[in-house]
């Protein structure tokens, strides 16, 4: 049985096929607006994401399952706008697929993001904007949306 969690998430559909957006997924600069280096495409890949002045968010891709699944955790970071700096530590970004006929539903979990930590009321309408504007976009056109409303 799976205990129920308050971790943030939210879903979009697209009609792109699930290989292919897990390729975009991976291709993070594209669709998230953060600095990226390192690499986020095989298992065991690590990469680190910028925020601006000495933030960073170091990831490294725990799982993914062709077509399917991606997980990122989160092994170390420094959110200075914060008074816990490392809040993010090891929580996971979970991209969930399931395609049928063309069209690929995503669900997006950033487990460990619960109303309770003190970034929530920020990485909520991040989160929001990020994959149902930006990585939607990104998946229905080819180019992300940098915009934040």
């Amino acid at each position: 049985m799976m205990e129920t969690r308050n971790d943030f998430n939210c879903s979009i559909s697209a009609t792109i096929n699930a290989g292919e957006a897990i390729k975009r997924i991976s291709n993070i600069p594209d669709w998230w607006g953060v600095t990226f280096s390192g690499s986020s495409e095989k298992q065991n890949d690590t990469f680190v994401i910028k925020m601006g002045g000495d933030s960073f968010f170091n990831f490294t891709v725990a799982e993914i399952i062709p077509n399917k699944k991606i997980v990122w955790l989160v092994t170390d970071c420094n959110m200075p706008w914060y008074a816990d700096k490392k809040e993010w530590t090891n929580t996971k970004l979970i991209f969930e697929l399931t395609e049928n006929l063309g069209i690929t539903n995503l669900s997006f979990t950033h487990e460990g993001l619960t109303p309770d930590v003190a970034c929530y009321k920020d990485c909520k309408p991040g989160w929001t904007h990020w994959i149902t504007r930006s990585l939607f976009s990104y998946f229905t056109t080819g180019v992300g949306d940098f915009k934040q409303r």
